[in-house]
């Protein structure tokens, strides 16, 4: 198959890192900024959920490309902040795109690693069901954490993307995939309470102060900054050492890497370790935050690879790692494809199925 086009929705208001001096102290907040590489993150209000992002992206995508609905034989819904415990998100979706009957709907709960999982399963689909097929990744982490919590408050931001994704007659463009999990990390990036494991009652949300003076509850995302750290050391140079072999190709053959903008200390660290020059390394979290799932598609939608991809064929290397823990990679060329500017959501007047109004960044 082939990337036909990718596309990127965000909230409007935008955060600035200077909200949090009157808390933190200025001092404090700068150096927090400057150490993850964040200015300003996008953040929902309470009537977006990271479905209304996706649908804005998809809409955008899908005119610019001329698809019919009855033309996608797919859709793929990859977030951990889902609209519903049930139905799946990407029934919602379905409903609200117009998509014919005989198109299959799945979600995956998967954030860090959740794009380039998305891109193999759709391409796995597609050897047994041919047809284009629509990936939309996501999430509006910022609903789900702690104001109060310094190692994750200034981190996340939120973000919808979509890929279309449509078989290609020329076999000169396989896909190449690397994947891993291990599950002993799980407690490193979780919400400990809300699910069903752990019910949410009276106490689980009562926010008290933890290690390090973070405030949160047992409702609120929980991360472990220096394990995720280890975890990303010792298992991201292996990865692309991995990925690259399969491919049967060196880095230097690469034309541009872009990781998980996990944060600017940890993908720096990174970069040098594993030699990645620094003109092929994408960063583009400045003005975002850590956006979890939509953070390698909103890379690409919002770096200098955005134009270059619109009309060039250009060989890319992927990395998604974290919350799981999980990790994949691939490499896979890219373009020519459609990569509209980036779609602004305003945030409904009221909750509930309320559809927001979009508009390009200016």
């Amino acid at each position: 198959m082939r990337i036909a086009g990718v596309a990127s929705a965000v909230p409007r208001r935008s955060v600035s890192l200077d909200e949090f001096a009157p808390w933190l102290g200025a001092e404090q907040a700068r150096k927090i900024s400057e150490n993850i590489g964040v200015r300003a993150r996008r953040v929902a209000g309470n009537a977006t959920c990271t479905s209304d992002l996706c649908f804005a992206a998809a809409q955008k995508l899908t005119c610019e490309l001329e698809w019919l609905p009855e033309q996608i034989a797919g859709i793929i819904f990859v977030s951990q902040t889902p609209d519903y415990v049930l139905p799946a998100t990407s029934h919602t979706l379905h409903a609200r795109l117009g998509l014919r009957d005989s198109c299959y709907a799945l979600d995956i709960s998967l954030g860090c690693s959740g794009y380039v999982y998305g891109l193999w399963v759709a391409a796995s689909l597609m050897q047994t069901v041919r047809g284009k097929i629509l990936l939309l990744v996501g999430d509006t982490i910022t609903r789900i954490i702690s104001p109060r919590d310094q190692s994750v408050a200034l981190l996340f931001g939120d973000a919808g993307t979509a890929t279309a994704l449509e078989p290609s007659a020329e076999s000169e463009t396989p896909m190449f995939f690397e994947l891993g999990a291990d599950g002993s990390g799980a407690n490193s990036l979780i919400i400990p309470a809300g699910g069903l494991r752990h019910p949410a009652d009276e106490t689980t949300a009562l926010r008290t102060v933890r290690e390090g003076g973070n405030i949160r509850s047992d409702e609120d995302l929980f991360m472990d900054g220096p394990e995720i750290f280890g975890f990303a050391v010792a298992r991201v140079p292996g990865l692309v050492q991995s990925v690259l072999r399969y491919a049967g190709c060196q880095l230097g053959e690469i034309d541009h890497v872009i990781f998980h903008q996990a944060n600017r200390f940890m993908l720096l660290y990174l970069a040098k370790r594993i030699g990645i020059p620094a003109d092929k390394f994408v960063m583009a979290m400045e003005k975002f935050g850590n956006t979890s799932s939509a953070s390698i598609p909103l890379a690409i939608t919002t770096s200098p690879l955005r134009e270059h991809i619109q009309t060039t064929p250009t060989r890319l290397l992927l990395a998604g790692f974290g919350v799981g823990f999980s990790w994949a990679a691939s490499v896979l060329n890219c373009g020519p494809a459609v990569c509209p500017e980036l779609v602004e959501y305003d945030e409904p007047e009221a909750s509930g199925d309320a559809k927001g109004a979009v508009g390009l960044a200016g």
